[in-house]
């Protein structure tokens, strides 16, 4: 168990890059071999190497648990397959206006809170997909709440600015105690600089030594 600071085509914006589950870390293709390695060594995951309308930017663009994927409608057929294939489990295409579900659906496996900004038949696909229970609601008046809650099935972390009645909610909804935290140095976008498993997480480079404590406290490492 452990938290471990790692950087992804020199950037401390990991999130961006990747998305991951306690079983899956999702990659871009053309990741380097060496590097794709060590994150699987490191999460203790099966890593997949895949592309949304061929960009590698991969964490807005998907949200994901052990149960099923969702991905962005930008996603072609044959990325969706080979994720399909390679997982085992549902993936299906976000069918809305918004293109990026991962800044928009945060989900662990026991629940998802989805922006307020998302119609009725995506909350119930987000639902059926996911098998969980779904929360609508914003943090510190944002609306985008997959890049400001990290979870996973034992803690979780979330926008220093969200209030304790925010906080509560999602921990009811997540079945966590997630804390107030940043990355990087003070990002308060936690997604964008952080990808957590249940025991494991990989962070930024730029994330401070008062960070990665708060981060191994409220992630249960």
């Amino acid at each position: 168990m452990g938290i471990h600071r790692v950087y992804i085509y020199r950037s401390p914006n990991i999130g961006i890059f990747l998305k991951g589950s306690d079983k899956f870390l999702l990659t871009p293709r053309g990741l380097a071999d060496s590097k794709a390695g060590k994150l699987s060594e490191t999460l203790k995951v099966n890593v997949i190497q895949t592309s949304i309308s061929g960009s590698r930017l991969l964490g807005p663009l998907i949200a994901m648990n052990t149960k099923g994927i969702i991905v962005s409608r930008l996603a072609e057929e044959s990325e969706i397959a080979s994720i399909r294939n390679a997982t085992d489990i549902p993936v299906e295409i976000l069918e809305a206006k918004y293109t990026c579900i991962g800044n928009l659906v945060a989900v662990n496996d026991s629940g998802a809170v989805a922006s307020t900004v998302l119609p009725a038949d995506v909350l119930k696909t987000i639902h059926d997909v996911f098998d969980v229970p779904v929360e609508t609601m914003s943090i510190a008046s944002y609306t985008q709440v997959g890049s400001m809650i990290v979870a996973t099935n034992q803690g979780g972390v979330i926008h220093p600015k969200a209030s304790e009645e925010e906080v509560a909610l999602v921990n009811e909804v997540l079945k966590i105690e997630a804390e107030p935290c940043t990355v990087n140095g003070g990002v308060p976008f936690v997604g964008s600089g952080l990808v957590a498993k249940s025991g494991e997480a990989i962070v930024g480079t730029l994330t401070s030594g008062p960070e990665l404590v708060i981060l191994a406290r409220a992630l249960k490492l």
